[in-house]
């Protein structure tokens, strides 16, 4: 099966003015400019296939928004190709953008002085969804979204996190079979997170609908995503599953707690992230020295109360990966 995404050595390069600051300086700019070239990307280059739900990830300035919005038909790229569901997407914006949904979590899709109910309404219209549907998928996310009197509200009146729930809404109305989610969950506290993911799982799960999701809320992407691609400064620097890149980056967080002071902590392949009288913090190597030689060199040098031993956040293992 071909991918719904292909996209093979996509490039971006644009000129940006270049100033010093003060009066002089800017009186000089009138009349000689100084530019300077930025590349935006370079050679960046994936497959993403039909019913995937895929982490798009990096750090700020690494790429990831002018990839999104080329994939999205916002953008063109200095040169490159893109296959979006067989679209060019910004060669027939029409016909593609009625095949996807878009979530901007700093920027809103909804009118501002009306009703969240009234933006779909339009929606219904714009995209030609037959009422029965209409109805029955609107009442369905409003009611597992717990936004059933939210979206009679005008949307000025709403908080961050209602108004994000009604996004998630308008971009999923239409039963799109590609989905992009930029930073959906800002604003929504952690029942609303957990409720949110379940529901992108539940459409991915029924509807075979593919997801990228941008984010730097790390718990949405373990949750979410089998596969992950990381771009920096303009390349992927990773492209595969979670459970790989914990693999090739292993470790192990141990806490140790103690009945009585202890000695200055020392074993080869271990570091210590903090250490008190009664309390210390381990991150372990396991490629280095097995778990089982830290816990009978803590029993054998302490008087060991109890030790944890957890995985890292997978926060710490992607700033790994950024620092590489």
């Amino acid at each position: 099966m071909p991918p719904i995404i292909h996209i093979e050595k996509l490039r971006k390069t644009y000129k940006t003015h270049k100033r010093e600051p003060g009066v002089w300086n800017a009186l000089k700019s009138l009349f000689r400019r100084e530019y300077k070239t930025i590349h935006a990307l370079k050679d960046v280059s994936f497959d993403i296939q039909k019913g995937e739900i895929v982490g798009f990830i990096g750090p700020n300035g690494a790429g990831k928004s002018t990839t999104i919005k080329a994939m999205s038909g916002i953008l063109y790229p200095t040169s490159g190709e893109i296959k979006v569901l067989d679209f060019t997407p910004w060669e027939d914006r029409v016909k593609f953008v009625k095949n996807i949904g878009v979530v901007f979590g700093q920027k809103t899709s909804l009118h501002w002085d009306l009703p969240a109910v009234d933006t779909f309404q339009l929606n219904k219209v714009l995209y030609d969804i037959p009422t029965n549907e209409f109805d029955a998928r609107l009442r369905k996310m409003a009611k597992v979204l717990d936004v059933e009197e939210v979206i009679k509200k005008p949307v000025r009146d709403l908080s961050l996190g209602e108004r994000m729930k009604c996004e998630i809404i308008s971009a999923l109305l239409h039963n799109p079979p590609l989905v992009f989610l930029d930073e959906p969950t800002i604003g929504l506290d952690v029942v609303a997170k957990d409720k949110f993911r379940e529901f992108v799982l539940k459409v991915n799960e029924k509807y075979d609908t593919t997801f990228i999701v941008t984010t730097h809320d790390m718990q949405d992407i373990e949750r979410l995503c089998k596969r992950i691609i990381v771009i920096n400064h303009g390349k992927i620097v990773y492209d595969g599953d979670i459970a790989k890149v914990k693999q090739e980056f292993q470790c192990k967080h141990i806490e140790v707690k103690l009945n009585e002071k202890g000695k200055k902590f020392r074993l080869k392949g271990c570091k210590v992230i903090h250490q008190e009288d009664f309390d210390i913090k381990l991150e372990l190597d396991v490629k280095a020295t097995p778990v089982k030689k830290l816990i009978d060199y803590l029993v054998t040098e302490y008087d060991v109360a109890d030790i944890i031993v957890s995985d890292p956040p997978i926060e710490e293992i992607i700033q790994k990966v950024f620092e590489r």
